[in-house]
């Protein structure tokens, strides 16, 4: 069975949701303190992914992922550079995302060269907590289903990726890792509340040079089971709403798009198909099973 680590360390939140997400996906995911892992760094041999959590690591004191970041960095950085270079999978969703870009693991564009982009203070100066749409762009990352608009929630204060030059930011996208990009319903782009944070180019999530290793901002974890979704109530099944049991005719239909997860069976409602969180883990799982 594939086995998952979720890190915990002090204000890591959502852990508990992304062991049970892994766990939905098929995965025997355990939950072990950063601390435990540097005092037995052995513990990463009997894992094929990793998954740092969201959350609010140390406070985020002094940044966002950064005290977290320099622990990895100073205690762990040689055993998880041999974890990534195993072929294993590494994910990082919101103040992880943030850790991994603040480690170097995403922050680099030269294997062994400086940290050259970072995430920073949103735009709006305060606090983001919204459902977004994402559009996959990665061809190499191995959690994307490639051609699936997804709809998930954010919430941070720091969720802005900026380079160090243009040139960081070319050498990226030429490279195929930019894993998602904000848009609207529709596939565009746009500014603010599209683009949450004000992130270069809509920059959503990023991945490794390998596909291997992503981090994104919104919290996949938080929607892997349709009744999650803030208007389920109101979405369309074969032209009726779930509200008052498929019933109810006076909420207008959102659209076909979610109608894949949902089908009537005998005048009641049976989910089929799966949330779009649930997605990103289904991948990591499936790809873990088929080569490690």
């Amino acid at each position: 069975m594939v086995k998952a680590i979720v890190l915990r360390a002090a204000g890591i939140n959502c852990d508990v949701e992304t062991q049970h997400a892994l766990e939905l996906s098929g995965a025997a995911a355990e939950r072990i303190h950063v601390n435990r892992i540097i005092e037995k760094p052995d513990l990463l041999e009997e894992f094929q992914i990793l998954v740092i959590p969201g959350g609010f690591s140390y406070g985020d004191d002094v940044a966002a992922g950064k005290i977290l970041a320099n622990q990895i960095i100073h205690h762990l950085a040689d055993r998880l550079n041999e974890f990534v270079e195993s072929g294993k999978i590494v994910l990082g969703i919101c103040n992880g995302f943030q850790v991994l870009v603040k480690t170097g693991i995403l922050g680099k564009v030269e294997p062994n060269g400086k940290q050259q982009l970072t995430i920073t203070n949103n735009d709006s100066g305060k606090f983001e907590d919204r459902w977004v749409y994402l559009e996959p762009s990665s061809k190499k990352c191995i959690f994307i289903e490639q051609g699936r608009r997804i709809y998930l929630p954010i919430a941070h204060g720091e969720g802005k990726v900026v380079f160090e030059n243009d040139d960081v930011f070319e050498k990226i996208k030429s490279d195929d890792r930019i894993a998602f990009r904000y848009v609207d319903e529709n596939g565009n782009f746009g500014p603010f509340p599209i683009n949450p944070n004000g992130s270069t180019d809509s920059i959503a999530g990023l991945c490794d040079p390998t596909g291997r290793v992503m981090g994104l901002m919104p919290h996949p974890e938080r929607f892997v089971r349709f009744t999650q979704h803030p208007h389920w109530t109101r979405l369309s099944v074969k032209g009726e709403t779930l509200l008052n049991g498929g019933k109810d005719k006076s909420q207008a239909p959102l659209g076909t798009r979610h109608q894949r997860c949902l089908t009537a069976v005998e005048g009641g409602l049976s989910l089929t198909g799966q949330a779009d969180g649930r997605t990103i883990f289904d991948n990591a799982v499936k790809y873990a099973r088929k080569s490690l």
